[in-house]
């Protein structure tokens, strides 16, 4: 028998761009607790959030449409109750997003 395959996540030939956006998300939340740690001006923070906040926006609209091109896509083409299964994960993410 040959060596099994690790199922890899649709992220995975963008993983570092994801880190490096992460990384400077990180950056802009230590930046925040700097502007209150400094009592900056309440709307400078907030305008700081605002751009953190869209910032992670991206990442994760970014990583739902990876996982609906790669994921998604791969079990639908398989059918069964995976496909169910996969189907029923994105769109309750999907709803989280639009939650938050």
């Amino acid at each position: 028998m040959g060596v099994t395959q690790q199922a890899q996540h649709g992220y995975i030939d963008d993983k570092e761009a994801y880190l490096r956006r992460l990384k400077r998300i990180e950056g802009q939340a230590r930046g925040l607790q700097g502007m209150v740690q400094d009592e900056k001006y309440c709307i400078d923070i907030l305008t700081q959030i605002s751009a953190m906040t869209k910032a992670l926006e991206s990442v994760a609209l970014g990583l739902l449409d990876d996982h609906l091109a790669h994921c998604v896509l791969d079990a639908a083409a398989a059918g069964g109750p995976e496909a169910d299964r996969k189907l029923k994960e994105a769109s309750e993410a999907i709803a989280r997003l639009v939650r938050s």
